[in-house]
Formats: structure tokens, C-alpha cells, sequence
């Protein structure tokens, strides 16, 4: 599960979603029930829900022709990154092109997906993704994406 915790052990914690932004100012008005406004918006703040295991969150703003019965969330994956590659939205459809860092049973791994949205009334709901899953290794001087701030040879590539 995600910790929300500042860096600097003070100050507002960062959002989940890797936006730089609080994330009281970021994903959790749309955790409490304010409607995303693009897809963009939605998309971090399901990142934000799969990393925090916020599983009716995830249920809820999947569209009712796509939504699963249920959803259960692996215990041992923690989300560690997302970069959003594009966007682009008409009035009621919309794409994003994401990539997603996290590692599950010890085995770090990148999500690449094209996902899918609509716009119904005033709600953007997500229908659907292209996903490819692949192997993640940075190099050896790179920053872990574990978030601690130290190179990947002295953290987690160990």
C-alpha cells in the first residue's frame, strides 16, 4: 500500500499519482466524491486508488458495460511511479497513454497502457485499456523507484 508520507517527514504529503501536487489538493477530492473533470484527472486518481487499495473507488469509475464483479487488489504490489505519455479528449471521449512502475512478489515490472473513457452526463468513467506488461530494470546508478531516494544497486537491485 502506498504511504503518503512528506519526504522531509513535514509538510503536505504528495499525491500518489506523481503530479508534485499535495495529495489533499490532488486525488483525494475525487477519493471523497468530487467527479474527475478530464480523463487525465481520472486516470491519476485511479492510479492514486490502486495504489492506495481504494478498491470501490476503482469499482465506481469503471463503466458499468466493463466494470467487474468484484476487485481484488494484490496485497503484495506497491505502485511506485506513473508517467502519463498523452492525453486527448472530445466532449465525451477520451485517451490516455500511461506508464505505471510497481513490483509484486519482489519482481519490479512497468504497465503500459492506452486506456479509454466516456463522458456520461457529467461523469468521465473508464472503459477499457491496451496493456502491456514488461519487465522493469534500471540501471545500476539510476534512482530506485522504491522511493528511497538512494541508486538502484544500493537499494533494490542488490
Amino acid at each position: 500500500m502506498a504511504r503518503l508520507e512528506s519526504s522531509s517527514g513535514s509538510g503536505p504529503c504528495l499525491c500518489p499519482c506523481d503530479s508534485g501536487v499535495a495529495y489533499s489538493e490532488c486525488c483525494e477530492p475525487y477519493h471523497s466524491g468530487t467527479l474527475a473533470p478530464t480523463p487525465e484527472a481520472l486516470m491519476r486518481s485511479r492510479y492514486s486508488a490502486f495504489a492506495m487499495e481504494k478498491s470501490d473507488y476503482l469499482l465506481a469509475t469503471w463503466h458499468r458495460d466493463y466494470r467487474p464483479q468484484s476487485l481484488e487488489l494484490a496485497a503484495d504490489t506497491r505502485w511506485t511511479a506513473l508517467s502519463i505519455l498523452s492525453t486527448e479528449q472530445d466532449d465525451a471521449v477520451g485517451r490516455v497513454h500511461f506508464v505505471a512502475t510497481f513490483c509484486e512478489a519482489g519482481e519490479w515490472l512497468q504497465l503500459e497502457e492506452k486506456s479509454r473513457f466516456e463522458k456520461d452526463g457529467q461523469r468521465w468513467y473508464y472503459l477499457a485499456g491496451e496493456a502491456d506488461f514488461r519487465p522493469f530494470s534500471p540501471g545500476r546508478n539510476d534512482p530506485c523507484p522504491c522511493g528511497s531516494d538512494k541508486k538502484w544497486k544500493k537499494c533494490c537491485g542488490r
